[in-house]
Formats: C-alpha cells, sequence, structure tokens
C-alpha cells in the first residue's frame, strides 16, 4: 500500500518538514549534478558504514588512518539518498505524516525527535549487522519514527492509499492503525527474510525501519506522559484553523 494523503489539517505551517525535504532533495540534486561517482564516494564518506563503527580506531584522526569522521554518519546519512525512487518514496512519506506530527509536538521538539529516530534507526541496523561493509544512506529510520507518532497520535484518521490489486491500483480510505499495521508487517517479513538470506550484502536496510519506528512509538509516549492532560493528539482542534490545499 502506498499513502496518497491525509485529511488532518494543521494549525500552522509544517516550516521544519519543510525544510527537511529542501535540503533532502538540494544534497541529491548537488550530487546527481557531479555525477555517479560522485554520489558513490559521498556514501562512503557520510552513509554508516557498520564496520566502521564497530571496527574501532573512532578516536583517531582521518588523516592518521583512523575512521573518526565515521561518527558524524549517523547523521549525516539522513540526508543522502542512492537514488531518485528512493528519494520520492522517503520524501513522500514525510510529506504525507510529518506535518501533523510537527504539528502536535512543536517545531523544536520535532527536530530532535527526527534526529533521534533516525539514530535509532542506525543503532538497530549497525546492531543486526555490525561487519557489513555497505553504506546505508536514506531518511526511512527517522521517517518511520514520524510514522509511528502518527498511529500514535491519529490512529483512527483516514488515509487515501493506492492498494495494488493483480496489475492495477485502487484507491481507498483505510484507518491509519490500518495502513502502519500493514506496513509494519512488511517491515517484519522482510527484515526476517533479509537475516535468513546469506547473500545480503545491500538493498533495504529493514532493521533500520523497525528502529526508528520502536524508537518514535517510545519518544511519543514519553512526550504525551510529560505532557499529561496537556497534551492534544488534534492540535487546536476547538479553533479555527487553516486548512491545506488538496494535494495533487
Amino acid at each position: 500500500m502506498f499513502p496518497v494523503r491525509d485529511h488532518l489539517p494543521t494549525a500552522r505551517r509544517p516550516l521544519v518538514t519543510y525544510a527537511i525535504l529542501t535540503l533532502c532533495v538540494v544534497v541529491y540534486g548537488v550530487f546527481l549534478v557531479l555525477g555517479p561517482s560522485a554520489l558513490e564516494h559521498a556514501a562512503l564518506r557520510f552513509g554508516v558504514v557498520p564496520a566502521y563503527l564497530t571496527g574501532g580506531d573512532l578516536l583517531v584522526a582521518n588523516s592518521a588512518g583512523g575512521r573518526f569522521g565515521s561518527l558524524v554518519t549517523p547523521v549525516t546519512s539522513m540526508f543522502l539518498h542512492g537514488g531518485l525512487l528512493h528519494l520520492l518514496g522517503n520524501m513522500w512519506f514525510l510529506w504525507v505524516f510529518g506535518d501533523n506530527v510537527e504539528d502536535t509536538l512543536g517545531r523544536l521538539r520535532f527536530v530532535g525527535f527526527y534526529v533521534l529516530c533516525g539514530l535509532g534507526g542506525v543503532a538497530l541496523q549497525v546492531a543486526m549487522d555490525p561487519a557489513s561493509a555497505v553504506p546505508m544512506i536514506g531518511a526511512s529510520g527517522a521517517i518511520s519514527g514520524v510514522l509511528a507518532a502518527y498511529v500514535r497520535l491519529h490512529p483512527n484518521e483516514r488515509i487515501t492509499t493506492l492498494v495494488p490489486i493483480a496489475c492495477f491500483g485502487v484507491f481507498a480510505e483505510v484507518p491509519a492503525f490500518v495502513f502502519v499495521f500493514v506496513w509494519l508487517l512488511v517491515q517484519l517479513i522482510s527484515s526476517a527474510l533479509d537475516a535468513a538470506s546469506a547473500a545480503h550484502v545491500g538493498g533495504t536496510a529493514w532493521y533500520a525501519h523497525l528502529g526508528g519506528f520502536a524508537v518514535g512509538l517510545a519518544l511519543t509516549w514519553f512526550f504525551e506522559r510529560v505532557q499529561g492532560p496537556r497534551w492534544e493528539h488534534t492540535p487546536a482542534s476547538a479553533v479555527p484553523r487553516r486548512r491545506r490545499p488538496p494535494r495533487q
């Protein structure tokens, strides 16, 4: 299933979501202009290579043959994408779900939330495949956390979804919890199949999705506990609010 749009308006413009979208698109565009070799070099330098993070030399500078620069890659990897479909898929999920999560959490808190979910995704992927020399890039871990927050905050919100049936696609409105349940089931099955395969040398970082999702749920629960009765799952629902124009 692929999300087309949700129907929940926001009380303010999701400036952080827009900024993340813009940054990811600009970074991809720059490396697209520079050519495939530049993107490959960037993935090796700024993507997460589990073997580098677990193999030592993290306190030794790069100039001295160490891997100190690898410490920044869990963050820098979130803004790199390996192809146009990779970029568009991640950015579309962020576009559909990110604005409402930012609206509820607030802009500053959403920044921290997004980064922590991305780091959680990296942590689980590295833990499950610590010797991998394949660089991991993409915002999937962070966006999986956004998806977790959305379903926690708005479980019954209707999501217009493209459902593949045979060779065709059908549009249907499904509750967010149904959409996320199917999405999560796909991640679990895919990660299990990947773990059972002796030839998993690249492809999708399924564990990063699961790690980001778990951190997103935990952080949202924590924010609910901290906020107590002041927490609103539908921000500013009792006051007039600016509605988003329909998405084309």
